[in-house]
């Protein structure tokens, strides 16, 4: 792949690549075990341009390319998943919609802080029973003398507890006038807002070192400039995001099966049985070459879903392509690692588990596999 990168694309790559090996790749396994995820983690990488790859440098990010930035993923996600999920969902999600749908005014404030680093990102847009049908959720924003008032409950929350700022989807339609999915708005709303209350940490199968958390939201005053873009759109701006959103997975679900795969390749050299290492036999051969097959078609449809992102495409289809076929090899891959290890692979002293349970979530969030699968059809019948 070197030497299809240009040099700042290399040079991204090699600092992603140093970096995780020596700030994040030796500690995931504990961060993993005692479910936390250390704060100056966070300032590094913001220090380092990682969290502002995608914003212009007129609001001091680094004004990089969809590509370059899911090269980064990649290699952030191959040390660590729960590292890169932070990283994922600030640079595809709020920033982006902040970028696309916000005023000069909240650009200012809210896009600079947040390129640096210096304040972390969240979304929330789920609740308890609005999950793929994101249009029935019912956190509710009224409409204030000086502002909004927001109620309500949002679920699986990543950066919930630990983020500054979380775009929040809320309803602005009324009980006996319900507009559906043109009854959502979009609020930007600072977690340290009274009335903003982070709940109990989930305690997930995997990416246990990620923040993910419900968000209650009881009386929430914003101010009226709180309000992202047009009344009613909120829905339409998020689900517009979530096409980078599902980019970023992929790039993340790539990086968990490069990993595995790696893995599952060391031990079967060093894995001896019937006198000779397991590597020599077909069987585990025949896995491995799958396995890597599997990782390098979906980083090219990654790639290539990219490169039609940064040419001004519509690339809805081409995202929920890269992120099933993703997300799906990183489940197929995971699963056959730990059968190339066996019995060890079975045990949380040994890195093919923790990539298994963090591969899980993959097909999952930002739009389930199946969701991706009738998005595709959809698109490809003419009724998107």
């Amino acid at each position: 792949m070197t030497g299809l990168l240009t040099d700042t694309q290399q040079q991204i790559v090699d600092l992603a690549r140093e970096f995780a090996a020596e700030h994040i790749a030796p500690f995931a396994a504990e961060w993993d075990r005692t479910k936390t995820f250390p704060a100056d983690l966070t300032r590094k990488l913001g220090e380092l341009g990682f969290f502002g790859m995608l914003i212009p440098e007129a609001y001091d990010g680094l004004g990089l390319d969809t590509l370059t930035y899911l090269l980064a993923m990649e290699e952030i996600s191959a040390a660590d998943a729960a590292s890169s999920i932070s990283m994922g969902v600030h640079n595809s999600l709020p920033t982006q919609m902040l970028l696309r749908w916000g005023t000069e005014a909240q650009k200012q404030r809210w896009l600079r802080p947040m390129a640096r680093g210096e304040l972390l990102g969240a979304f929330a847009l789920s609740e308890a029973e609005a999950g793929s049908d994101a249009a029935s959720l019912r956190a509710q924003a009224v409409r204030q003398a000086d502002g909004w008032l927001l109620n309500g409950m949002k679920a699986w929350v990543t950066n919930g507890a630990t983020a500054g700022v979380v775009l929040v989807m809320c309803r602005t339609d009324r009980d006996g006038d319900r507009k559906g999915a043109r009854g959502i708005s979009a609020f930007i709303v600072p977690t340290d807002a009274p009335g903003y209350r982070p709940q109990k940490p989930e305690d997930k199968m995997g990416l246990r070192a990620s923040n993910t958390c419900s968000v209650a939201l009881e009386d929430v005053r914003v101010p009226a400039d709180a309000l992202l873009g047009e009344e009613g759109r909120g829905l339409l701006y998020a689900l517009s995001a979530l096409d980078g959103g599902r980019l970023g997975v992929a790039a993340q679900a790539i990086g968990i099966a490069r990993s595995a795969l790696a893995h599952a390749v060391r031990y079967a050299r060093e894995r001896r049985q019937f006198e000779k290492p397991i590597a020599e036999f077909q069987a585990v051969q025949f896995k491995l070459a799958d396995m890597a097959t599997r990782v390098a078609a979906s980083r090219a449809l990654l790639h290539e879903a990219a490169r039609r992102k940064d040419a001004g495409e519509d690339v809805a289809q081409w995202a929920s392509m890269a992120k099933l076929q993703a997300t799906e090899t990183a489940m197929h891959v995971t699963s056959d690692a730990v059968q190339i290890f066996g019995g060890y692979g079975y045990m949380r002293d040994y890195p093919v588990e923790k990539l298994m349970r963090d591969a899980k979530v993959t097909a999952i969030y930002e739009g389930t596999s199946e969701i991706q699968r009738v998005i595709i059809a959809r698109h490809l019948l003419n009724q998107p």
